[in-house]
């Protein structure tokens, strides 16, 4: 009896674990991502920042564009990327491999892109953004989705296996 008590405690521990370890990923993986998109744009490989998506589509004052306003947005990309987490943890973390995160990468640089676009009125059309924008922010998202999906994955198949020993 006391045992079977244990092994239910186990079980709600490592679910647990699981869960607040995705949002650790989310979290780091938004604010790691973003700070390489700042980077991007500092040395022109995009026109797009972080504070161009987050601060910049609101407020029109001077201290927006500086060193300030980017920070800002990075912790902000940070707090959101937790949202992205949760939504990989519950629909996609039984996928094993690479290609299932990297398609989510893609796919969430879609739905900002595309969907999410008129939330954003400083971001142009992808129709007139050049080609290095483009290829950069796919890449970024690309690899932002491949870090949060394999991580979250890998942690959460890494609990199943070892519940099932």
């Amino acid at each position: 009896m006391e045992s079977k008590q244990k092994l239910e405690q186990n079980k709600q521990e490592q679910s647990t674990s699981v869960i607040s370890k995705a949002l650790f990923i989310g979290f780091f993986g938004g604010v790691f991502w973003s700070f390489i998109g700042w980077g991007a744009s500092y040395f022109s490989f995009s026109s797009i920042s972080p504070a161009s998506f987050i601060i910049r589509s609101w407020l029109n004052q001077s201290w927006t564009d500086g060193w300030l306003a980017e920070v800002i947005s990075i912790f902000l990309i940070g707090i959101l990327s937790l949202i992205v987490a949760i939504a990989y943890y519950l629909f996609l973390r039984k996928l094993r491999g690479i290609w299932p995160s990297a398609l989510f990468g893609l796919a969430l640089w879609g739905i900002v892109f595309y969907v999410l676009l008129p939330v954003f009125p400083n971001i142009a059309e992808v129709t007139e953004l050049t080609s290095d924008t483009i290829v950069t922010t796919v890449c970024l998202f690309l690899l932002y989705g491949i870090f949060i999906g394999y991580s979250i994955s890998y942690e959460y198949l890494d609990s199943v296996t070892k519940k099932n020993v």
